[in-house]
Formats: C-alpha cells, sequence, structure tokens
C-alpha cells in the first residue's frame, strides 16, 4: 500500500494537477477568509469554508477523475491487478493519497483561526471542528469521484459524471422542495433510483440476471406500496434526497453547531464508496 501512495504522490507533484489544486483551493480560502472574516470582523471561520463550498466541487472530479481511469485506459491496470498487493491496499493507496492532497490545504487552514484571534475572541474548539468537518465532507466527495473513476477508461466521463453526482448531492434537498409532494412523483423518481441501484449491481457484479432480477423485485415492490398504501410515499422524497446531501451536515458545523450525526455520516459515506470501489476491482480482476 505504502508503495502505490509514494507512486501516487510522485505523480500529483510531478504534473501540474497537484500545483494546480494546492494552489487555486489555497488561493480561494484565503479570499474568503478575508472577506468573511477580516473584512466582515466575523470570528467564525466557518463562514469562509462554507462560501468555499462550491467552488471546492469543481475541484473534486479533477484530483479523483484519472485516479483509476487513467490505469484503465493505459491497461496497466492489469499490472497492478497481478501484483501481490491486494485490490484492498492498491485502493486504499490511492484513496489516501488524493486525500494527502486535500489534508495539506486543510492543515494549512488551520493557521487561520489563530490569526482571526489577534482581532477578537475566537471559539477554536468550533473553528477546528468545521476544518474537521469540510475535510470529512471532501473525503466523502472523493471516495464517490474515486469509485465513478474506477469503472471507466476515459478520465472526461469520469470528471463529468463526477461533477454531476456531486452537484446533484449540493443541491438534493432543493431539488426535492421543487417537486410535487405527491405519492405518484415518488414512485416514479424511486423507480429511477431502483434502476441505478440495478446498474450499480451490476458494474459490481457483471452478473445480468441477479441485476434484472433486482430491479424487477424491487419495482414491484414498490408499485406495490404505491397502490396498496399510497400515504407512505407522500412527502417522502425531501427525506430521501434530504439523506443524500452530503452538503448540508456542513451547515450545522458552519453556524457553530457540532454535528455528531454529521461525522458518523461523512465516515459511512467514505467507508461505503471505498468498499464499492473495491469490489468492482476485485470483480474485473477475476473476470
Amino acid at each position: 500500500m505504502l508503495a502505490i501512495y509514494k507512486k501516487e504522490m510522485r505523480t500529483y507533484f510531478t504534473s501540474i494537477v497537484g500545483y494546480l489544486f494546492l494552489g487555486f483551493f489555497l488561493a480561494l480560502i484565503g479570499l474568503y477568509f478575508y472577506a468573511q472574516n477580516l473584512y466582515s470582523a466575523s470570528p467564525n471561520f466557518g463562514y469562509a469554508l462554507g462560501g468555499v463550498m462550491m467552488f471546492f466541487i469543481l475541484l473534486v472530479p479533477m484530483v479523483t477523475m484519472r485516479i483509476m481511469a487513467e490505469e484503465n485506459k493505459q491497461k496497466t491496470d492489469q499490472l497492478l491487478y497481478t501484483s501481490p498487493l491486494s485490490v484492498t491496499k492498491i485502493i486504499l493507496g490511492k484513496y489516501f493519497s488524493i486525500l494527502s492532497m486535500f489534508g495539506i490545504v486543510m492543515l494549512i487552514t488551520c493557521i487561520y483561526p489563530p490569526i482571526l484571534s489577534k482581532y477578537g475572541a475566537v471559539n477554536y474548539k468550533m473553528s477546528y471542528a468545521c476544518i474537521l468537518a469540510f475535510f470529512l465532507m471532501g473525503a466523502a466527495y472523493m471516495a464517490i469521484g474515486l469509485f465513478i473513476s474506477s469503472v471507466t477508461e476515459s478520465q472526461a466521463f469520469a470528471a463529468i459524471m463526477t461533477f454531476v453526482v456531486v452537484i446533484l448531492s449540493v443541491f438534493a434537498t432543493q431539488i426535492a422542495e421543487l417537486l410535487p409532494t405527491t405519492a405518484r412523483t415518488a414512485w416514479l423518481l424511486f423507480s429511477v433510483l431502483l434502476l441505478g441501484i440495478a446498474w450499480l449491481t451490476y458494474v459490481l457484479m457483471h452478473n445480468i440476471t441477479v441485476s434484472i432480477a433486482f430491479a424487477v423485485l424491487a419495482e414491484i415492490a414498490l408499485f406495490a406500496l404505491y397502490r396498496v398504501k399510497p400515504d407512505a410515499l407522500e412527502g417522502s422524497l425531501l427525506n430521501v434526497f434530504g439523506w443524500f446531501s452530503i452538503s448540508d451536515r456542513f451547515v450545522n458545523f458552519a453556524y457553530g453547531e457540532f454535528d455528531v450525526a454529521a461525522i458518523v455520516y461523512y465516515i459511512s459515506y467514505c467507508v461505503l464508496f471505498v468498499f464499492l470501489t473495491i469490489q468492482a476491482i476485485k470483480k474485473k480482476r477475476w473476470s
């Protein structure tokens, strides 16, 4: 795992990608720190991180698009699959490398709360809790990008799909609020979601029979629920879409509330998508 980690870190710092990510991200945080904290005389560093969030989602595809897609395209993935290293160690080595890039930025931002203390009282606990939450939120997004990169050979496709998934997660709650709350709408959208899960099952297992069987049974069960007890689906879109909204959990930290559930949520997202990536690669390795 350490060898893979070193290789990936060397790749970032021998290409322009790593420097662009670090430079652009640090410049954004510095700009928002000045605007939201120094110029506005606010001691809450969470405001600066909250302002950076929308720009950050543009950076996630940049650092995750090549992590697995490049190996798939150049067929060097076959060398990895036949190496003595386990798939788990390979994926963790790659994932920890992109987390390290992100972690460098977040470590540098740790100097901002002490700077703010020169201009007034600063809640250090909440400031560093915000930094931790932002790091975990970014780790969740990067785990998603890692998985998407593992199922394609095209870096451009990986970047586009990662951006689409991330932007949908950011605006999931707002999208749900714009949709009708009827049971019919929920049934239609959940049907599409189940088809997406069936596709994901096929990606992981490469078993068309299992995927189709899952899709058919799930759709039948959903339709039965819609016909027998439609009240259970009314208003459910907001709850379900809200669960997928990764960025919403950070808002609590930005406004000074330490949310333990959000920390668990982010870690669970990271574990889930790293696990899915490992399973997808294992299936490809033995197919």
